[in-house]
C-alpha cells in the first residue's frame, strides 16, 4: 500500500490512522495541552491533533518543552504530554523528563521514530552507531516505563498503558516510542475507545499498622514528623494539621515540600540538613520517634546521612510511609516501613490516635520556640532585604516580591538564590505556591516550567525567579510565553555568574575560574534580558536602582503580559548552617 492510500485511508467510514484514534484516545483522557516540537516523524500526530480539542504549544526547544509539561502536570495533578521528535529531538529533552522523573512528577514522553521497516539501517536521525538502533534505551535508566511500538495495533493499548504507568503508585515519566510510519496506518475507528483509563486505586494503611504508628507517636517525649513532597494536596493535608496540632508534635520539610503547612505555622521547623537552622537539626537530632511521610531522605535534607549533624537512627525510631516500597529504608534503618498511599496513611493514623489520646497534648515551650526562632529568621532575611545597596543584595529582591506579589502567586526557581534562599528563608503565604526541581536541581527549569504553571493557572500570577545562568539556559520560554499569551514574569537575578558554584568554588580554592561570565577585556558580561524580552514581544523592565525593582514589578503585574525585568544583584552565598560532604570532599577529608 502506498503512502498516499495510507493517509486516504481516514475517510473510510470504519478506520481511522492510528493518529487520529490516538487524538481521541488523548481527548477521552482528559489531555487539553501538548507541548513539544515538530519532526519529520510526528507531524502525522500533530496533523491528527489540529483537528482536536488539544492545544499544542510550540516550545522551540525540546528541553523547554519537556519543563513546561512538567510544570502543567505540577500545577494541575494531572499528567503533563510532550511530544518529541526522533534522535536529537529526544536526546534534547533528556534533561527535562529526567527532572520530572526525580521529583516524581507524572509526564508521559511520546516520540515519534525512524520508520519501522527501516530499523537498524541507520536512516535519517536513527540513534544506532555502535548498537542497533535504540533510542529508548536512553531514557530508561529513569524512566518508570518505556515502551517501543513494533505494531500498530498495540499502538492504543501501549498509550494506556503509559498513562496508567506514569499516575498510579509513585507518579513519574514514561516514554512511548512509535515509528512514523504506524501513525499513519489504518486502524479501527473505535481503537482507542477500546482502552479506558481506570482510575488508580492506592493502597491503604492497615488498621493493626496504623494502630502500632499511634502507640509510638503517643508514647514518644520527642515525637517529629518529616514531610517530604508526597503530600500537596487533597484529604490528607486536614488530617495532618489534626494529628500534629492533637500530639503537638513539629514538623521539618523537605525542599520539595515547602508550603505543604503554611510557613506561619507555629509547629513548623523549616527544612533540616544543609539549608536548615541549627534549631531544625537539634530537633532531628535528639527525635525518639520521627514519622517520614513521602520522603526519600535526599542527601541535602539530610546532611550527607551524617548523624552528627540531622537524622540519629538509632536511637530515633524511625516510621517510613511511602507509595514506592524501594524507598523505605533506602538511607535509613526503620522500625516501622509502611507501603501505602500518604493521605490515607495520615488520616488513619490520626484516626488512631484519638482513639488512644482525645485530650490533645501540648508541649511547654516547643511552639513558642519554633515561632520565635522563625520570626527571628524570617525578620533578619528582611532586614537584609532593606538594604538600598545597588546591584540588589537579593534578600532585597524576595524582600519585594513578598511584600509585591498577590498572596496566591506561583513561585517557580530555578537553582541558586532562587531555590535555596526561597526554600529557607522566603516566607510563602498559605494561599501561595512554591515550584522548583528538587532531584535534578536542574538549571533552566525555571524559565519553561512556569509557562507551564501560567498555562495550567491562567488567572494567577506566575513569577519565574531564575539566574541569568537559568535564563541563558532557556531563552525559548520567553517567546513561547509571548506566542501563548501567559503572563509569566520572569525575574532575572542577575550576577552575571554561576553564582552559587562561582560561592563554592572560591570558598574551597581561593578563586573562581570558569564560573563567572566575562567579556574579551576581563570585564563582567551580561545580555541585555530586557531587550531580549521586548525583542520576543514581552515587556521588558532593566532595573537600575533599588527602588526600580518595586516598580518594575508593579507595572508587569498589572499589565499581565510576559515580562522579563533583568535584576542587577550581587554574589552573596546563601547561609548554610548545616553540613553537605562536598566541602570534606574538596579539602580531601571523606569516608
Amino acid at each position: 500500500m502506498s503512502l498516499d492510500e495510507l493517509v486516504d485511508t481516514s475517510s473510510h467510514s470504519d478506520t481511522v490512522t492510528a493518529a487520529e484514534a490516538m487524538v481521541a484516545q488523548l481527548e477521552s483522557y482528559g489531555v487539553e495541552h501538548v507541548f513539544g516540537t515538530c519532526g519529520h516523524t510526528n507531524i502525522a500526530l500533530l496533523d491528527a491533533m489540529g483537528r482536536s480539542s488539544i492545544r499544542f504549544v510550540i516550545a522551540r526547544h525540546e528541553q523547554a518543552a519537556a519543563h513546561a509539561a512538567d510544570g502543567y502536570a505540577r500545577a494541575t495533578g494531572k499528567p503533563g504530554v510532550v511530544l518529541l521528535h526522533v534522535g536529537p529531538g529526544m536526546t534534547n529533552a533528556v534533561t527535562g523528563v529526567m527532572t520530572a522523573a526525580l521529583d516524581s512528577v507524572p509526564l508521559v514522553a511520546i516520540t515519534g521514530d525512524i520508520p519501522s521497516y527501516y530499523r537498524g539501517r541507520h536512516p535519517h536521525q536513527e540513534v544506532n552507531l555502535h548498537a542497533d538502533g535504540d533510542q529508548a534505551a536512553i531514557y530508561r535508566p529513569f524512566v518508570k516505563r518505556a515502551w517501543q511500538v513494533h505494531r500498530v495495533g498495540d499502538l492504543a493499548r501501549f498509550t494506556e498503558r503509559a498513562f496508567w504507568t506514569a499516575t498510579s503508585g509513585r507518579p513519574g515519566a514514561v516514554l512511548l516510542s512509535v515509528p512514523m510510519d504506524h501513525f499513519s496506518r489504518p486502524v479501527p475507528r473505535d481503537t482507542g475507545a477500546s482502552f479506558p483509563l481506570a482510575t488508580p486505586e492506592r493502597p491503604a494503611l492497615p488498621a493493626d499498622v496504623a494502630g502500632r504508628i499511634a502507640d509510638l507517636l503517643v508514647a514518644a517525649e520527642r515525637p517529629l514528623v518529616y514531610l517530604g513532597g508526597g503530600l500537596r494536596r487533597g484529604p490528607g493535608l486536614p488530617a495532618l494539621r489534626s494529628l500534629v496540632e492533637h500530639l503537638d508534635i513539629p514538623v521539618a520539610h523537605s525542599l520539595m515540600a515547602k508550603g505543604t503547612l503554611p510557613d506561619s505555622h507555629p509547629l513548623l521547623l523549616g527544612m533540616p540538613g544543609f539549608w536548615g537552622l541549627e534549631l531544625t537539626n537539634r530537633y532531628t537530632r535528639e527525635a525518639d520517634v520521627v514519622l517520614a511521610l513521602a520522603t526519600r531522605f535526599a542527601e541535602t535534607d539530610a546532611s550527607s546521612w551524617d548523624r552528627r549533624y540531622t537524622w540519629q537512627f538509632p536511637p530515633g525510631r524511625l516510621i517510613q510511609i511511602d507509595i514506592d516500597p524501594a524507598e523505605i529504608g533506602r538511607n535509613f534503618p526503620v522500625t516501622i516501613g509502611a507501603v501505602a498511599d500518604v493521605a490515607d496513611a495520615v488520616r488513619a493514623i490520626d484516626a488512631a490516635v484519638r482513639e488512644r489520646q482525645s485530650a490533645p497534648s501540648r508541649r511547654p515551650g516547643l511552639r513558642e520556640t519554633i515561632t520565635a526562632t522563625r520570626r527571628t529568621l524570617f525578620t533578619e532575611s528582611r532586614e537584609r532585604g532593606t538594604s538600598a545597596r545597588f546591584p540588589l543584595r537579593p534578600e532585597r529582591i524576595l524582600a519585594d516580591l513578598r511584600a509585591i506579589l498577590p498572596p496566591d502567586a506561583i513561585l517557580v526557581t530555578d537553582v541558586g538564590w532562587n531555590k535555596n534562599g526561597v526554600a529557607q528563608c522566603y516566607e510563602l503565604p498559605e494561599q501561595g505556591r512554591f515550584i522548583t526541581p528538587g532531584g535534578a536541581s536542574t538549571m533552566g527549569f525555571g524559565p519553561a516550567a512556569a509557562v507551564g504553571v501560567q498555562i495550567a493557572q491562567p488567572d494567577r500570577t506566575v513569577v519565574a525567579l531564575i539566574g541569568d545562568g537559568g535564563m541563558g539556559a532557556q531563552l525559548p520560554a520567553v517567546p513561547m510565553a509571548v506566542e501563548q499569551g501567559a503572563p509569566v514574569i520572569f525575574v532575572v537575578m542577575n550576577n552575571r555568574s554561576h553564582g552559587t558554584i562561582s560561592d563554592l568554588q572560591a570558598a574551597n580554592f581561593g578563586r573562581s575560574y570558569g564560573c563567572d561570565f566575562l567579556g574579551p577585556d576581563g570585564a563582567p558580561y551580561s545580555p541585555d534580558f530586557a531587550a531580549f524580552g521586548r525583542a520576543c514581544g514581552a515587556d521588558g523592565y532593566a532595573v537600575d536602582s533599588a527602588d526600580a525593582l518595586g516598580e518594575a514589578l508593579r507595572a508587569a503585574i498589572a499589565a499581565r503580559r510576559p515580562a522579563v525585568l533583568d535584576v542587577p544583584m550581587v554574589n552573596e552565598p546563601v547561609p548554610t548552617p548545616g553540613h553537605w560532604n562536598i566541602k570534606d570532599i574538596y579539602q580531601g577529608f571523606f569516608d
